[in-house]
Parts: structure tokens; sequence; C-alpha cells
């Protein structure tokens, strides 16, 4: 120990101890990736439909808007505590906070992705007797698919800083290191299991920038 809590942390990490068994950090950092995973892809289902209904029809936008912005409002750490005290200790209180917190970027992402699209390339789809369903899916979302990533980059960046909230409620994942450290006073615990988080969300950050981009449409030289 250094008495420096940020050096000592590293020197936490360092420890070839922490790398390996049931409590190492990649088991930890699978159980967090696990969480962040599952309570986007459970948003998605909810908002990713009613973002491009919304988006291709124009009705309900407003709605939408507010919905989102009401759901961007709400504490996390509160609506951990509401559904562990309603639900009991377990996945379920965290996972539905995580699908709260995700369903605002997810809705704003679709909505956006097809609202994006040129008109006059819908109408021209239209002229040329392409079904609304036809229209979404093979104009309307390969489009506007950079904007739906970017949603969904949002929506992830946010949920993997907060699911260390899991462990509040007595699971697992990075925020096991970070609440058990703040119980023992451990500060180079509590410093690493947050540098770890902060890692985890830039690698996810990185690797859906990197999806947005290669989804964008590619510009086509003119004859």
């Amino acid at each position: 120990m250094t008495g420096n809590p940020f050096l000592d942390a590293f020197g936490w990490l360092a420890d070839g101890t922490r790398w390996s068994g049931p409590s190492g950090i990649p088991l930890r950092t699978l159980e967090h990736l696990g969480y962040t995973v599952l309570g986007v892809a459970v948003a998605a289902l909810l908002a990713v439909p009613l973002g491009l209904l919304v988006g291709h029809t124009g009705r309900g936008r407003s709605l939408a808007i507010a919905a989102a912005g009401a759901a961007r409002a709400v504490p996390t750490l509160g609506l951990v505590t509401l559904f562990a005290l309603l639900l009991g200790i377990g996945l379920t209180a965290p996972l539905l906070a995580f699908v709260i917190l995700a369903i605002p970027s997810l809705l704003a992402g679709a909505y956006s992705a097809v609202e994006s699209v040129n008109p006059a390339t819908v109408d021209a789809a239209r002229a040329q007797g392409m079904t609304e369903w036809q229209i979404l899916t093979r104009v309307e979302l390969p489009l506007g698919m950079p904007l739906l990533i970017g949603g969904v980059r949002g929506a992830t960046v946010q949920v993997v800083a907060t699911a260390m909230l899991a462990a509040y409620v007595g699971n697992g994942g990075l925020g096991r290191y970070i609440f058990q450290g703040l119980g023992t006073q451990n500060y180079p615990q509590m410093i690493a299991g947050s540098l770890l988080v902060i890692a985890l969300a830039l690698l996810l950050d990185l690797a859906l920038l990197l999806t947005q981009r290669l989804t964008a449409p590619r510009e086509t030289a003119p004859a």
C-alpha cells in the first residue's frame, strides 16, 4: 500500500488473485455485461417498434418525446430501491430500472432514424408501388440505421454505467467491488471497480461507434 488510493487501485487491479475465481474480474465483468445487454435488449423490444411506428406515421411524436423526457428524469437508484421493496431482492428489480433507463435513447433513436430519411425518397418508393411495410424496412430503416444504432449506443452507455446498482440489491457485476469497498472503507477497491466500469463503458461505446459508421449509407458517385 502506498497511501495513495489511486496508485493502490492500480495495485489492486494488478494483483493476479483478482483475475480468477467466482469473484474474479473476468466473471464480474461478464455479469455486468450480461445485465447491460439484457436491459437494453428488453428495452429495445418495447421502444424500437414504437419509435419506428411514430417516425413512419408521424403520429404520437409529442407524446413519445414527453414520455422519453419523463423517463430520463426518473432517478435510477430510486427505481432500484422501489422495485426491490416491491419485488424483493434479485435481478428483476434492477433489470426493470435498466429497461426504463434505456427506453428514452432507443425511442428517440428509432423515430429519428425514420424521420431523417429524405421525404422525396419515400415518395419515390410509394410511386413504385411499395407497401408501407416495405418502405419502412427497405428504405427508411436502412437509410436511418446509423441513428438507430446511435440510440442503442446511448442506451448501452447509460445502462452499463448504472448496472453497478445491481449489486446494491444482492446481485453481481462490477458494482460488487464498489459496494464491498464502501462497506469496508477500502477506497482503492472502490476506485478499481469504478475504473473497470469506465473501461467497459468506453469499449462498448467504441464498438457501437464503429458499428454506427459501418452502417452509414455509402454515397454513390454521380454518373
